[in-house]
């Protein structure tokens, strides 16, 4: 995300064409985005909550609509992305019962009715938006009264070391920028949600070569979008100076790179949700369905 500085503003063509591009090989290189995606759902245990409506909110190839789709059977499921083939590729590996539907948008400016949706779950896709307050905003906006938004996204730390090693070679803009979890808990108050909790958790992934993350990186999509970013491609000197910066980190023979994942959950304007004996969250679904 964008923090305000117009250097770090995304650019939605840039950023929509690099998943356009790394729509077929999604699912084989997207290990962490699977696992944190796979650990939000487990978090639905703490709440009891029947959906009639999901939103997948940036749901890539629908990894994660399928879990949804598994765990409330009787709902309907709206897989949301700015890719359309990511889209095509979800819509092929949906199981044939399962009532999945598809749409390519924006979540700065979603295409959906206002107060259309019980569960909005958005897993590692915010931070490919430029203003948080907005998507916060339009999520707050299609939620029911009462309904839930789940997300994860990325925090400060991540790719520190990738980062750091560019430094060393020139000062152009290589690596996104990331908000801090404060800075979400703030947004979602300001925004109207009730009860909202974040934590964060440290994820690390080692590579024998820098050259395999940035593949790893290119094979999601996770390219530089920033409108500030170094244009064209690493020459073969800048690439060697930033193997050679990228070596300090190296320990146990492998190269790390961190991932900062923040979670969180919130509940929009409307009836409160109550804490269960057992610390989950029991929510009234009669007074969920009650429409103003």
């Amino acid at each position: 995300m964008s923090s305000g500085n117009p250097s770090f503003f995304m650019e939605k063509r840039a950023v929509r064409r690099a998943f356009e591009q790394a729509a077929a090989g999604y699912e084989t290189s997207a290990v962490l985005q699977d696992q944190v995606g796979a650990q939000l759902i487990e978090r639905l245990d703490l709440v009891k909550l029947e959906p009639q409506w999901i939103l997948d909110m940036g749901s890539g190839t629908g990894l994660q609509s399928r879990r949804l789709n598994r765990r409330y059977p009787r709902a309907r499921l709206l897989a949301l992305d700015l890719a359309s083939n990511m889209l095509q590729q979800a819509r092929r590996r949906k199981g044939w019962r399962q009532r999945q539907y598809f749409c390519q948008g924006d979540a700065e400016d979603l295409p959906l009715a206002t107060a259309s949706i019980d569960l909005l779950y958005a897993n590692m896709s915010m931070q490919w938006c430029n203003d948080l307050d907005q998507v916060l905003r339009e999520f707050a906006r299609v939620l029911r009264p009462g309904g839930l938004l789940m997300f994860s996204t990325l925090g400060p730390d991540t790719l520190k070391e990738l980062r750091h090693a560019f430094a060393a070679v020139d000062d152009q803009s290589h690596v996104s920028h990331f908000i801090d979890m404060h800075d979400i808990g703030d947004a979602l108050v300001r925004q109207g949600y009730e009860m909202p909790v974040l934590d964060v958790e440290h994820y690390q992934l080692t590579y024998a070569a820098v050259d395999d993350l940035l593949r790893d990186l290119r094979n999601i999509g996770a390219t530089n979008a920033a409108a500030g970013r170094a244009r064209g491609l690493l020459t073969p000197r800048r690439l060697q100076a930033l193997r050679q910066a990228y070596e300090g980190f190296r320990a146990d023979g492998r190269l790390p790179a961190t991932y900062e994942v923040v979670y969180g959950h919130a509940w929009g304007g409307g009836p409160h949700a109550s804490p269960r004996e057992d610390g989950g969250i029991v929510f009234p679904l009669t007074r969920l369905r009650r429409r103003p």
